[in-house]
């Protein structure tokens, strides 16, 4: 007999959420068990068997509709308490833990994500990748961990994945195998399906912090020193055209989040991004995001358009996620018409990098501009260039500030004004090495004075050194 039929084959007095036609006995007092913090995780196989065998069951005993009226809380009383007295008829070998998890892991697939609940309520998650439903590794203080956490099969983290990307509108299927998406909290999702996928579907979750990082814990964390965050602050309240530059990891965004939060609070930014993760916490924010094309192939709407459309909206600031395409030159164009203060990020390894990327993507707009008028437009927009990097002890670091300072011939002159120096690695595997000022006087002071910014001389000396630990 199996274990469904053992299941049904009593039929008892139903709960609240159960269907009429369901059986069932009084509550085996599971509920509570239901909460936010889960305890630790059992992973055998036969608990997943059990585990799906009971998800099946439930499904086929609860009233859907009517629970989906219910406050959460009440949900994962009713569905805590199905799960125990279902256990209870077919006299399952589970001890406590496991029952408690059981309740949790069913509440999670009918309301969540399903595995990757856990791991996105884990704090200490910064990086969920998924590779096919038999493998999923963290990121923990920038190294990877495999976990113990997988799917039932390949249509079961299908179905996850189709819950995350159908919540922002979006899809995916064999058309179109390739999505970005977004969860509730803001965390960026990637995911890629067959046939682009070979093996199975896989899922990149780039998480980001309930509560954004300040530039306090950028400083504890030495991401930063003291003196750069001052000269940083100051940028952003001197209203400077910045650039932050770096690889994939590297921090780009949680810098521009720190970056924005030094604007003032009666400006007015609208934040363009593919999908939409900065959190911004002044009032007057407008979020746009990108539009991949529908099954048709029509209503795509792309970064480049949704730049036009901010120049229409009377920002102050404008925030670009992400500078990739053929949206470089507009992004230029509104840094050099009065929308001062504006911030982007762009993937590249050193800022002399960056600046060639961006003369690439002017290019992929389909004007053939001569490169040294690629290069003034580029000078005369952007004022500070940023580069971040992870280094390989996955710690993040601010490797440069640098400034524009304008045309030599047919290059674009480009000062360092801080830096960080590696010396070594120490025994555990740390990077070892020091930041500091290179002892150049940026020009901007001079625009700081204008604004009221007042950022002490002696943080430009290079005599002082802040190593690392």
């Amino acid at each position: 007999m199996s274990l469904r039929e053992q299941i049904f084959a009593q039929r008892l007095e139903p709960t609240i959420v159960e269907r009429a036609d369901a059986g069932g006995c009084a509550g085996a007092g599971i509920g509570a068990a239901v909460s936010a913090a889960a305890p630790a995780r059992v992973k055998t196989e036969a608990y997943q068997k059990l585990k799906y065998e009971i998800h099946q069951a439930v499904l086929e005993r609860v009233e859907l509709e009517r629970l989906s009226r219910m406050h959460p809380e009440q949900i994962r009383s009713e569905i805590g308490a199905l799960v125990g007295r279902i256990l209870e008829e077919q006299k399952a070998l589970a001890n406590d833990l496991e029952r408690k998890q059981l309740a949790i892991d069913v509440y999670d697939e009918m309301f969540g994500f399903g595995p990757l609940e856990p791991l996105l309520r884990d704090p200490t998650v910064s990086d969920i990748l998924v590779n096919t439903w038999r493998q999923t590794f963290v990121e923990r203080r920038g190294k990877l961990e495999l976990t113990d956490v997988n799917f039932y099969d390949d249509a079961h983290l299908m179905k996850v994945i189709e819950k995350i990307v159908s919540r922002v509108g979006r899809r995916i299927d064999e058309s179109s195998p390739m999505v970005d998406a977004r969860l509730p909290d803001g965390s960026r999702v990637n995911a890629i399906i067959p046939p682009s996928a070979v093996d199975g579907p896989l899922v990149s979750i780039r998480r980001f912090a309930v509560s954004p990082l300040q530039v306090s814990d950028l400083i504890e964390l030495q991401t930063l020193t003291p003196p750069m965050a001052q000269v940083l602050e100051g940028l952003a309240r001197a209203k400077i055209n910045i650039l932050v530059s770096g690889g994939t990891g590297s921090g780009k965004t949680t810098l521009l989040n720190v970056l924005s939060g030094f604007i003032p609070n009666d400006e007015r930014i609208v934040t363009i991004e593919d999908a939409a993760e900065l959190q911004l916490r002044q009032d007057h924010v407008l979020r746009l995001e990108t539009r991949p094309p529908n099954i048709e192939g029509r209503g795509e709407i792309t970064q480049r358009a949704l730049v036009r459309n901010a120049l229409r909206m009377r920002p102050d600031r404008i925030i670009l996620g992400e500078v990739r395409g053929a949206e470089a030159l507009d992004m230029l164009n509104a840094m050099n018409t009065g929308h001062e203060g504006s911030l982007a990020t762009i993937h590249a390894n050193t800022p002399r990098d960056a600046l060639t990327r961006l003369e690439n993507m002017i290019s992929l707009g389909g004007l053939a501009l001569p490169p040294r008028t690629m290069r003034h437009q580029i000078s005369s927009a952007i004022s500070v260039v940023v580069q971040a990097a992870r280094l390989t002890d996955g710690r993040r670091k601010i490797m440069s500030i640098s400034e524009l300072t304008g045309m030599e011939g047919d290059m674009v002159n480009m000062q360092e004004i801080f830096t960080f120096k590696r010396t070594g690695i120490d025994s555990n595997g740390n990077v070892r090495g020091y930041f500091c000022a290179t002892g150049v006087r940026p020009k901007f002071c001079e625009r700081f004075a204008a604004f009221g910014v007042n950022v002490p001389e002696q943080i430009f000396e290079p005599g002082r050194r802040f190593e690392t630990a």
